[in-house]
Order: C-alpha cells, then structure tokens, then sequence
C-alpha cells in the first residue's frame, strides 16, 4: 500500500458542491482519494508529502476527442487556410503513409503535451490504418505515458469511388473493422473504476462510413457495453452531405441509425437547431467541444451555452493536431470561455437588458473540462476531487511571471492569463510530470524521435 499527501494548495474540487479550499490538500491511498477539505483536516503522514504552498490543485483535466497521429502534419502549408473537407483532402495522401511506429510515436508526443497542461484523461480517435497499423500501437504507447486512455477504434468504409470523402486507399472493409473492433473489446477494454483503458467504437464520419457499419457498431458496442463516438455537424458542407445521401440532416440520421443515447457522444455538433439540441438532451448524448479546431477550420461556433441550458453533456476536446496545432488542454479551456463571449457578443449581449443573460465564467471553462468531460466519457471515478475518487489532478505555481497581478482568484488566473505548462500532473497518485518535467518518458527522445517521422511523411 502506497500514501500520497498533499498539502497547503488552492484547492479546487469541481465536485457538485464547487469547493474551493484556499489552504487545502488531498490524502491519498493506493491511487484513490481517502480524504479531501483543509489541510488541518488531513492525515500528517505519508510515504510521499507534497507540499503545494503557492500553488492552485485542480482536478486532472479529461479530453473528449483527439486525433494523436496528426501530430505528424502540423502546419502543411497547403492545409494551412483551408475549410474541412479540402482540409481533409490534402492530408488523406500523406497519412496513407503512416506506420505503426508513426501511430507510436505521435501518441507519445500528444500525451506528452497533454500532461504538461494537466490532462490526465485522454479520448483518440484513430479512424486510418494504413501499412499494419492497429490501435494496440497506440495503447502500447500511452501505457509508457501513464495517462488514462479512451482508445477509439475508428474506422471509414465509404471511399471515393462509393461516393465518400476518403480515397479508397485509406479505407478498410466492414467485416474486419467489426471483427478488429470485437478483437480489441475483448483485449483491452477494463470498465471497472481506476480503469486505465477503455475501448470506444468510432466509425469517423457520415461522409466516411456506410449506413450499415454505423448500425452494426452501434449494435456491437451496445453487446459489449462500450462507448460510441463519431463526428458530427461540424461543418454546413456536412449537412448538405447527409441530405443528399441519406435525406436527413445529421442529427436524423443519427437517430435512423440507432445513434442516440447515454453511450453515445458527438464531436463538434456546430451545425444543430434547438430540436436537434432537445434530442441530445432527451436521449442522454455527450458533445465534445473543439473551439480552437473549428475557429483554425472556419467550421462555425458551437452553441455550448443552448447545450448547458438544454442539459445536454459538454466536454473538450483539442482535436487533431493537424486543426490544432497543439495539445494544450487548459489553453483549450481559456478558448472555450472566449468563443463563448465571442458568440454572447454576436447576439447582441451588450445590448440586452436581460438579467438572465451573462457570460461564461473561468469556473464554467473548467468545468467543461473536469467534471463536464468525465459524463461525456461515461466515467464517474474521475473528473472531480472527492473521496473514492481516482487521485487525478494537477498544480500550478502562481508565483510567476505570466500571473503576476492575478494571485486573488487563482482559479481564473489559471484560465484567464496565458496558458503555462503546469508543475505537476498526477495520475492515480502517480507523478507524470513533476517540478514541471516529464517522469515517465523522455521528452528529448520523444521530439527527436516525431521530427524524424514526421519529416519522412512529408517530404515523400
């Protein structure tokens, strides 16, 4: 048995209560939260004592959706100032190209970014596997790493030849996805609380997949008692695609195809109205907000503030590297709130009289991200800090330069100011990054080893 005590933090549980302790800590034991409150409250001793005087202790930060292998292909020049689909369409040829050490190796570095900003739970969705690829390449990975991984088997059917977005080249046939999809449930997929890997299905999009992969995966996952994900209503080109093809506008077409319910959770979902935003909230399904992906990709502005409203369940997500940039998931929390105002500011906020009417606060940001995240992902052992919990959570040092002036309130300094690479990331009571550095894997090795995989894809 291993005893973990922290001690003298701004605490911030993000439990149902909001918390917020200006002298707390945590006891932990064997991964999981034993006591939580004020530091005079807590336990004296322990194997380890982490003293966090100065700093701001929050819940580990939980990402709903990700593309890892895109950080091979930041910035393509060609991909640069472009819409989704041509987006798409520029980078399909070079990730063909891609191979199981490529899917190694970006997985590492995505999850390396990751827990230098607090994120302890991490969903992929990897939909491409070209030249023996699989998705134990990235579990193998993320296992060295120590985050959490909902890893999702994705998957595209529909090439261009059967009127998809795909060239042929990168999709697979249906019958070995769905047979790879039950491989890897009966593998790797652990539902129990703690749990460090969790299989999703995740047919990509309805512009990539066929009618019946979508029924059958959802039908197998609902076998297994799994998750499903998929993209949704990003873009308005999509909308135009679904009507054309299937007759139905996205949110429809995911109710013909047995693509509603409290195991199922969206990608982007910008291109909804309020009965469509009514259908998430009645049969329980999540939606994983990208604010900067869809700013990069001119894909409009998610309406997350209908969502919350409606009871609808919202998390974040960066997204692919490739519509990112980066993998900075507290930098995605201050975009959040930002877009937010954008969007308050574009329907006439500061014209209206309304009390009701206000803008999302730093502590709402965080909540996307915390306790927001972990509903979408259907977990109820992370997200917040609490007793029984696991013991996720990361700390910053307010003593620098980038808060300096913003100490008072150090939960919206940690929002609000520049984004910062935190000092600590822990993941079931387990130092993943420390005083600010990587514990786990080599950082060095891990950027030597991506610029040369990333080199030879782009330069073939």
């Amino acid at each position: 048995m291993s005893t973990l005590l922290v001690k003298h933090a701004y605490l911030v549980t993000m439990d149902d209560h909001r918390r917020e302790f200006p002298d707390g800590g945590l006891f932990v034991r064997d991964g999981f939260i034993e006591a939580v409150g004020s530091t005079s409250d807590l336990p004296t001793t322990a194997d380890e004592v982490l003293d966090l005087s100065g700093y701001v202790l929050l819940p580990g930060l939980v990402n709903t959706h990700h593309h890892f292998y895109q950080t091979l292909t930041r910035v393509v020049p060609a991909a640069q100032d472009a819409n989704l689909f041509h987006w798409l369409k520029t980078l399909y040829p070079i990730w063909a190209r891609l191979t199981p050490q490529d899917i190694f190796i970006s997985t590492q570095t995505a999850l390396a970014e990751l827990a230098l900003s607090g994120c302890t739970t991490a969903s992929d969705h990897l939909y491409l596997y070209p030249n023996g690829s699989r998705l134990d390449d990235e579990i193998a990975a993320a296992a060295e790493v120590g985050l959490r991984l909902h890893a999702s088997r994705g998957s595209m059917s529909l090439g261009e030849s059967q009127g998809g977005l795909p060239p042929d080249s990168v999709v697979d046939r249906e019958d070995v996805i769905l047979r790879d999809s039950q491989r890897l449930i009966e593998q790797y997929h652990d539902p129990n609380p703690g749990s460090k890997v969790q299989i999703v299905l995740a047919p990509c999009s309805p512009f990539s997949v066929t009618t019946e992969l979508m029924r059958e995966s959802a039908r197998l996952a609902r076998q297994y008692g799994v998750h499903l994900h998929t993209h949704l209503a990003e873009t308005e080109d999509e909308e135009h695609f679904c009507l054309q093809r299937f007759g139905h506008r996205p949110v429809a077409y995911m109710r013909e195809v047995e693509w509603v319910g409290e195991d199922v959770w969206f990608a982007h979902a910008v291109w909804v109205n309020q009965q469509e935003i009514e259908v998430f909230a009645r049969y329980g399904c999540g939606v994983a907000h990208c604010p900067t992906s869809n700013m990069r990709l001119a894909s409009g502005i998610a309406p997350i503030k209908e969502y919350r409203a409606a009871g609808v369940k919202v998390g974040l997500g960066v997204d692919g590297s490739a519509s990112n940039d980066g993998s900075h998931l507290l930098a995605e929390v201050r975009q959040a709130m930002l877009l937010a105002r954008v969007r308050e500011g574009i329907t006439g906020f500061s014209l209206s009289n309304d009390p009701s009417r206000r803008l999302m606060t730093a502590r709402e940001a965080l909540s996307l991200a915390t306790c927001g995240g972990a509903a979408v992902l259907g977990r109820t052992d992370i997200g917040s800090l609490e007793v029984g919990k696991c013991a996720d959570f990361f700390a910053v040092n307010l003593n620098r330069l980038e808060f300096a002036g913003a100490q008072h309130d150090p939960v919206a300094a940690v929002v609000f100011c520049q984004p910062v690479r935190v000092d600590y990331t822990v993941v079931g009571g387990q130092f993943i990054v420390k005083e600010g550095d990587l514990v786990t894997v080599d950082e060095r090795r891990i950027v030597e080893n991506h610029l040369r995989a990333s080199r030879r894809l782009l330069a073939a």
